[in-house]
């Protein structure tokens, strides 16, 4: 039966959640997608998924359980588990990828050993220094969004680490997310061009002398108010900056329904008022909900790693295997690969 599928690799083990969450999700995604176009290799404690899985019929039928019998802690510490990871439900399933059995895996485990094992098992792309956590932001009207990277992985980047993230950020923005030429700006405290530290004044000053050689529209340095505003598509920046402005985002937008929810319990105009308003709270909640952005990708990778929240419901992990599926399908790293190779000329100047 998975000949003919996609097929996504799942530490069903991971996450404040555990197996409940990961086994509702995925029941959850091909209950919305018809059970069709994605199998699953599942990857966990054998006896207990299979347990699980009679209340899952659905997900019996368009899965395979292996076993993994160990286990790594939201907790573990990176140099305490990568040696001693073999077998465990996170690095099986990204074995799975590695050997090309699967085209993607999902997790809700521990990030930073799911980014190590995951860059130690799957390579980088050629062209590519680093990996770089990503995922699309809430931003502007309607539905738009926009890309910001490096999110986490990488707490010191230099020029030309911010070089190759703008070219992940671009093509991911084209491809995933249906921005033909994307508006792509660089991080800073100010627009002004003499604000900032070296490195973003070394990337910038690049990207500036060949605006119009770029694949992306560059506008130069933004400010996180951009972000919100919708001026700019992909932001890029480095993993320390880009992890504090996602749970900003994510923060606001716990205030802003919690805001809402109290206001809305004070008095009976504003439970009526709200009633006439039911269709704008819901667009407001898709908007604003982190689960709704559920999955981030360790892009740049030989392989797709998808990390969603550690505290995921199934909600959050139907989107994060939506979002694998979506990767899965697109030749994204053919794209990052051949752009990386047309751009090495520019990037080599940040040699010299």
């Amino acid at each position: 039966m998975e000949n003919d599928k996609k097929i996504i690799a799942i530490d069903a083990m991971g996450g404040d959640k555990g197996p409940a969450a990961v086994l509702g999700g995925i029941n959850q995604f091909l209950y919305q997608h018809n059970e069709s176009g994605v199998y699953f290799h599942i990857f966990g404690d054998e006896k207990r998924l299979r347990k699980m899985l009679a209340r899952y019929p659905r997900v019996a039928r368009n899965s395979t359980v292996i076993n993994a019998p160990g286990v790594i802690r939201m907790t573990d510490k990176i140099r305490d588990v990568i040696r001693h990871a073999q077998d465990t439900s996170m690095y099986m399933a990204i074995k799975d990828v590695r050997e090309g059995n699967a085209s993607a895996v999902v997790s809700a485990g521990n990030t930073g050993v799911l980014m190590s094992l995951a860059k130690l098992a799957l390579k980088t792309v050629d062209g590519i220094s680093r990996p770089a956590i990503t995922t699309m932001l809430p931003s502007g009207a309607g539905d738009s969004r926009v890309v910001v990277l490096d999110l986490g992985a990488n707490v010191k980047c230099d020029a030309g680490d911010l070089f190759d993230f703008a070219i992940l950020g671009g093509v991911y923005a084209e491809v995933i997310g249906k921005m033909p030429r994307p508006k792509l700006g660089v991080l800073n405290i100010g627009e002004e061009t003499t604000k900032g530290n070296e490195t973003l004044q070394q990337i910038n000053n690049l990207l500036t002398a060949h605006r119009d050689e770029l694949p992306y529209e560059y506008l130069g340095f933004v400010e996180p108010t951009d972000i919100s505003a919708g001026r700019v598509q992909v932001v890029v920046t480095d993993g320390f900056t880009g992890n504090i402005v996602l749970k900003t985002v994510e923060g606001t937008a716990k205030l802003i329904k919690r805001v809402i929810s109290e206001n809305m319990k004070k008095s009976w105009l504003a439970i009526i008022g709200a009633f006439f308003l039911v269709h704008v709270f819901k667009r407001l909640k898709h908007k604003i909900d982190p689960r709704s952005y559920a999955g981030a990708t360790f892009l740049g990778l030989k392989g797709f790693a998808v990390k969603t929240h550690g505290n995921s419901d199934a909600l959050a992990f139907a989107n994060a295997i939506q979002y694998a599926a979506d990767l899965a399908k697109n030749d994204l790293n053919d794209i990052i690969r051949t752009r990386a190779a047309n751009m090495a000329p520019i990037r080599a100047e940040l040699q010299e």
